[in-house]
């Protein structure tokens, strides 16, 4: 999905939802183990249920490879009942040297058909830019995470007064262009989205950690958004599990609904 198309899809819903995937087998509903593959046939229904009221969907990785080869059938038949008018994200967080970052976008890209991947940034230019080579598909660099193990490089101060996160973004920003890079700045860091934004004013970001973990929508949007809104705001935990039991889905939905309408009043 390009960026024109994307932007059209958030104006269209008033919604700028992601909905994360991260479909732990320990937590679905209990009736759902009795079906023939109760990873799809949750995402199946959560999909359903969600998809009016966001735009995009992103799977975390881990979550199906931890299933082995089983987990992999899964991802693809999940990613392929995703309407397709919804921008998909491969929670993958790659990031090696150069030919095998390139295996790595043949896989995400080509064989399972994703619009994007979250990609790592420690071994630089050459372990990013071969996502970049797929025409239509972008690299979603992780550029201030909001987990506390963040501080031990990211926060870092550097000799010229600029912090770590500020030169991987400024720098990177240069090997892509707004039509195929996205950051990841966690929501609870929402006071460092003014400073980004002198950065980089056009990109979008990825903001996880609303909801849940603590992050607030208000001030995602007061910091980050700008004139073709910039933002993708994801929830899993407040969205797909919402309830655990046999009315799941419709929990979800409800969830759903009521984020699409917070973001619909700021749109």
């Amino acid at each position: 999905m390009d960026r024109k198309k994307l932007i059209t899809e958030i104006r269209r819903k008033k919604s700028f939802l992601c909905v994360g995937l991260d479909t732990d087998i320990r937590k679905i509903p209990e009736h759902l183990l009795k079906t023939e593959d109760p990873i799809f046939e949750f995402n199946k229904q959560i999909i359903d249920a969600t998809k009016d009221y966001c735009v995009a969907y992103k799977p975390n990785i881990a979550f199906y490879e931890a299933h082995g080869p089983k987990g992999w059938v899964s991802l693809k038949k999940t990613i392929d009942y995703i309407p397709k008018d919804h921008f998909t994200i491969a929670d993958a967080k790659r990031g090696d040297i150069g030919n095998t970052s390139g295996l790595y976008a043949r896989a995400f890209f080509e064989e399972m058909d994703f619009d994007s991947i979250t990609v790592a940034p420690y071994m630089g230019k050459d372990s990013v830019t071969p996502f970049l080579e797929f025409e239509g598909r972008w690299v979603i660099l992780l550029g201030l995470t909001s987990n506390p193990g963040a501080d031990d490089f990211q926060q870092l101060e550097l000799k010229s007064g600029e912090k770590v996160y500020h030169k991987v973004i400024e720098r990177s920003s240069a090997w892509g262009n707004e039509d195929n890079m996205m950051y990841v700045v966690g929501a609870t860091r929402a006071e460092a989205l003014t400073d980004i934004r002198k950065i980089i004013p056009d990109n979008f970001l990825l903001i996880p950690g609303v909801g849940a973990q603590g992050g607030s929508l208000k001030d995602v949007i007061k910091y980050g958004m700008n004139d073709d809104v910039g933002l993708l705001v994801n929830s899993t935990r407040g969205v797909i599990y919402a309830d655990s039991s046999e009315s799941f889905a419709e929990a979800a939905k409800a969830e759903a609904k009521k984020i699409q309408n917070e973001m619909a009043a700021f749109l």
